[in-house]
């Protein structure tokens, strides 16, 4: 069985506005991974990936660059306990 982990992710620089969470989805279901992206109000875009290591450990790869329009400043990583709550990776609005 393939380790599952969960990456929690706070990430700031220029990553609103400049579809980073629609490629941010996109690159999570090319890697079949499962959780969630949003904006958050101070202007970082906040994110939780599950799934297998390897492809965890290429989303955080992908998003240390970003989209194209965006410029990625900093990355905040958080390993958190598997909990496999997630069906699908969506864009949230919350």
């Amino acid at each position: 069985m393939e380790n599952l982990v969960r990456a929690h992710v706070f990430v700031s620089g220029r990553v609103q506005g400049v579809f980073f969470r629609k490629n941010t989805k996109k690159k999570a279901q090319e890697l079949k991974l499962k959780g969630w992206v949003k904006n958050l109000s101070d202007g970082r875009v906040e994110a939780i990936f599950e799934g297998a290591l390897k492809p965890v450990r290429e989303m955080i790869k992908w998003i240390k660059k970003g989209s194209f329009l965006a410029k990625v400043e900093k990355v905040e990583l958080f390993w958190e306990p598997y909990k496999g709550e997630y069906k699908e990776f969506e864009i949230r609005y919350d």
